[in-house]
């Protein structure tokens, strides 16, 4: 069975008991907890701990995860990953250990036909109920369950949050594939007894502290390992020679010139590019970027890992992107991001194994000699100063030096590099503090616009009194080069003496305008300071001329900058309605402020009601009513917190600092640009409050024309659907009351001709019956819109007919939906409606099961549904033991005929 099919088996065999099927969420979490996606239940984190609510009670999961807790033993052992897909069923308060322990045990051993006397059970130690269930009611010799510590069978998902005891099921995989040692047995570190399947029983939160709390209500988490269920259904000894990886070697064999089989230590290397592939190739497509911190880290560990491991292979080429290419063809299809993400993921990991290459061809050619040098002298300690000297002089990970350390039977000298990089830091912290006395907060990539400063000196923002001036160029820059003329066409920056362009801090985009001269003319698309008072003007030469030392007229575009104004204006009166409305806790996280829009982002622990969203929005809009002046002025950092003035977190401030007072309610310490009266806003619309992190909010609004404009749009739409609805627009809300009445009465009318005309359908159905000793069968096609429908068929059948065998079929929308059922008695004498769709719905091009009283399937071809009911006639008899007498069809004929 391939992996595409056991994917489609476990979500038709979930969606079949009720389970709604949600997509996979991103491997970026939207928790600041965590680094990663590292397992199914990752997206209901809220939902198990109650702060989420959602319109189901059962889901189901292909979720795709990342963890390198075990990276080490990747490609070391048959089942190690690092990227998986976890398939999880999920249960949110509704059913719990017996049902999620059943239905596992149902889908492996009956739909996917695994052997029983391979699979063994660990519970947790103290879980006498799950115990039971497996030995009393599943019947599992008490011998194949064993008890484990909290070590073992007690998941979290992090070191906060849901958390509970767990039930895993393991298969033998044989002796031949295990240690060998007369001791395995289930615990055992090596490959027999491969876990297939955690059930976990989220009952507890654990708080930052480490104490456990009960959830409001118990939950079920439940994972399975794509790759290692392939495995057992794929009958093959490791993960990495599933259909999932078989493609991805291929193509690593190709590149190297090496094959899987050829030694133990190029097996591991083989499997650990394929395996770092399809994480760095998922991480990519899900907006991870390589970087030094974070996520970015371990994008960058696993790809270069990855590409050190070629090397180790023979590959000196650079080769990873063509890794990544095999996996993208191989897991597109079921991850359609892939595919729309292609070329950035490939363009991605080229660049970063382009940058790899040259660090890692010298970084190995110093630690191989020195490896070679110190085996020689029988060391068995790589001196810390060549450790700090790779890393340091040479970009070479430590992680690195310490994996090929370990791989020639030697260890690094942790305390000796880490006082080494101790020192480091200190002397960048000093060198830190004399870069800041000396007023320079640039881009150190960017030497430029030091060499600028230096020679050229500051230039003065005067913006907040004029909107332009006469001044001088100072510099031209483009790239690392100072230019002294810039010609027609060509796009750089600009430095001047002065300049009324603000730029870019503080939340405030920067300035757009144009520079003048009698014969020359640039337009500058934006502005950013790189130092204090060292302010770069972003733009292109569209006509003449420009030259260093020549005099221009700098002009800021006045229509935008008044609209940057409204915004952020606006921003300091939302601050002081969130503040009053939500308490002082509610400040200000960050913002963006454009032309008339707004970003605004706050501290609160939970998400505005809509109440709580329209006061704070009437209050904005009374404060731009009343006509409050807006002053600012330039004060000590001393005065200006006495005074009340609101400082952001975070933000460093000199001795002096700017206030900027609306009215005799707000007072902040910024730099920006403001209005002059807060009626100049015009009007402020909240669109959207949404959570953007832990205890973090986030608010977006229009202001000015953004506001008119799109209040404008509303009444538009009001205005159309006045039309459509046949009604004035003061008279519109009655209007949809009229219509939603009479569509509820006629919806009424509907259910009672549909209920009678089922009854009517019913008695033809009874009709149709046949009998096979004393017991009625039913075996029709009926129109019904869903499987609800169809459920009814079959409920008010059994109630017509107290003994008897029901299997109805219906097309809806191009797909088969089939629903059997059984009495009570007929149960009893070995009719089992699941394992009849079993066999039936293959037919159909489906799969589906259920219980033995009821059960329902889907299909995907139509025309096949008689052939399906004429089965399903011969599998009911197989099912009540009739004689072959009795099996021969009859001379007249029953095939089953359509009601309508």
């Amino acid at each position: 069975m391939n992996s595409r099919k056991l994917r489609k088996k476990f979500l038709d065999f979930f969606a079949a008991r009720d389970h709604r099927i949600i997509p996979s969420s991103s491997l970026v979490p939207d928790d600041p907890t965590l680094l990663l996606t590292a397992a199914g239940m990752v997206q209901f984190k809220k939902v198990f701990s109650g702060e989420k609510k959602v319109d189901y009670a059962r889901a189901a999961t292909i979720q795709k995860c990342v963890r390198t807790t075990d990276i080490e033993r990747v490609g070391e052992t048959a089942r190690h990953l690092t990227f998986f897909e976890m398939l999880g069923n999920f249960s949110f308060g509704d059913y719990y250990k017996r049902e999620s322990i059943k239905w596992a045990w149902e889908l492996i051993t009956d739909d996917l036909k695994v052997d029983k006397d391979r699979l063994y059970i660990t519970i947790y130690q103290d879980d006498d109920e799950s115990f039971a269930i497996w030995h009393e009611e599943m019947g599992i010799h008490e011998d194949r369950i064993f008890r484990m510590t909290e070590k073992d069978n007690f998941w979290s998902a992090g070191p906060t949050g849901p958390c509970g005891p767990c039930s895993e099921i393991l298969y033998d995989q044989g002796e031949n594939v295990g240690c060998g040692r007369p001791g395995c047995k289930i615990g055992c570190e090596c490959d027999r007894f491969l876990e297939i399947w955690n059930l976990v029983f989220t009952e507890f939160d654990r708080d930052e502290e480490g104490n456990l709390h009960a959830l409001p209500r118990k939950n079920i988490d439940t994972g399975m390992g794509l790759e290692r269920i392939a495995a057992v259904m794929q009958d093959v000894p490791t993960v990495f020679d599933t259909d999932l990886f078989k493609p991805i070697i291929r193509v690593v064999s190709k590149v190297s010139g090496v094959r899987l089989g050829e030694s133990g230590k190029s097996d591991v290397s083989i499997r650990i590019i394929a395996d770092h592939a399809r994480a760095a190739a998922f991480l990519i497509g899900d907006g991870v970027v390589p970087s030094n911190e974070g996520r970015g880290y371990v994008l960058r560990r696993l790809i270069r890992r990855a590409i050190r491991h070629g090397r180790l292979l023979g590959v000196d080429e650079p080769f990873f992107v063509k890794v990544i290419g095999a996996v993208l063809e191989t897991m597109e299809d079921a991850y359609r991001e892939l595919a729309e993400h292609a070329d950035y993921i490939r363009q991605t990991a080229e660049k970063e194994e382009e940058r790899f290459l040259s660090t890692l061809r010298q970084g190995l050619i110093i630690i191989e000699e020195v490896i070679e040098e110190l085996m020689s002298e029988k060391a068995t300690t790589v001196p810390g100063e060549v450790v700090f000297r790779l890393y340091d002089t040479y970009g070479f990970p430590v992680d690195l030096t310490r994996e090929i350390a370990l791989e020639n039977g030697l260890s690094i000298a942790e305390e000796e590099f880490e006082k080494l990089m101790e020192e480091q830091r200190r002397l960048s912290r000093a060198k830190q503090r004399f870069v800041e006395a000396d007023g320079w907060a640039g881009d150190a990539s960017k030497e430029i616009y030091r060499d600028v400063l230096e020679e050229y000196g500051k230039s003065d923002f005067v913006g907040h009194e004029v909107d332009e001036v006469e001044t001088t160029i100072k510099a031209i820059i483009r790239g690392n080069a100072i230019l002294t003329e810039a010609d027609e066409g060509e796009e750089v920056e600009l430095v001047f003496e002065k300049t009324p362009f603000y730029a870019e801090k503080g939340g405030q985009i920067g300035d757009r305008g144009v520079i003048e001269t009698a014969g020359a003319r640039a337009e500058i698309v934006d502005t950013q300071e790189y130092a204090p008072k060292l302010i770069s003007h972003r733009g292109k030469v569209v006509t003449g001329k420009l030259k260093m030392g020549e005099q221009v007229r700098a002009k800021v575009d006045v229509g935008r900058r008044q609209a940057i104004r409204r915004a952020h204006t606006a921003t300091h009166v939302l601050h002081w309605a969130l503040r009053l409305v939500l308490g002082e806790h509610a400040k200000q996280a960050g913002s963006l402020v454009e032309p008339d829009r707004l970003r605004f982002d706050f501290t609160h622990f939970s998400a505005l009601s809509e109440d709580e969203i329209k006061k704070v929005e009437r209050l904005v809009n009374e404060k731009v009513f009343e006509h409050h002046a807006v002053r600012a002025y330039i004060t000590s950092l001393e005065f200006a917190k006495e005074s009340g003035a609101v400082a952001l977190f975070g933000e460093k401030y000199g001795e002096f600092v700017r206030v900027v007072e609306v009215g005799n309610f707000s007072r902040e310490l910024c730099g920006g640009s403001h209005l002059g009266n807060t009626s100049e806003i015009g009007l402020v619309k909240i669109l959207t409050e949404a959570s953007i992190g832990a205890n973090t909010r986030r608010i977006e609004a229009l202001c000015g024309m953004r506001a008119y404009e799109y209040f404008s749009g509303q009444d538009a739409t009001v205005s159309e659907l006045a039309v459509i609805l046949k009604s004035d627009k003061a008279a519109l809300f009655d209007r949809v009351n009229v219509l939603l009445s009479t569509v509820r009465s006629q919806e009424q009318e509907l259910l009672k001709l549909q209920e009678s005309a089922r009854k009517s359908r019913v008695s033809d159905l009874v009709s149709s019956a046949r009998s096979i000793n004393g017991a009625q069968v039913v075996l029709e096609r009926v129109e019904a819109p869903d499987m609800e429908s169809l459920r009814s068929y079959v409920d008010l059948l059994r109630e017509k007919l107290p003994s008897s065998v029901v299997l109805l079929a219906s097309e809806s929308h191009g797909r088969v939906l089939l629903v059997a059922g059984a009495t009570s008695d007929l149960v009893k004498a070995g009719v089992h409606a699941g394992d009849l769709l079993k066999k039936v719905a293959p037919l159909v091009g489906g799969g589906g099961g259920g219980r033995p009283d009821m059960a329902q399937a889907g299909g995907k071809h139509p025309e096949k549904i008689a052939a399906a009911l004429e089965e399903a006639w011969a599998e009911i008899k197989t099912m009540l033991e009739i004689g072959d007498e009795e099996r021969r069809p009859r001379a007249t004929g029953h095939t089953p005929k359509t009601t309508r």
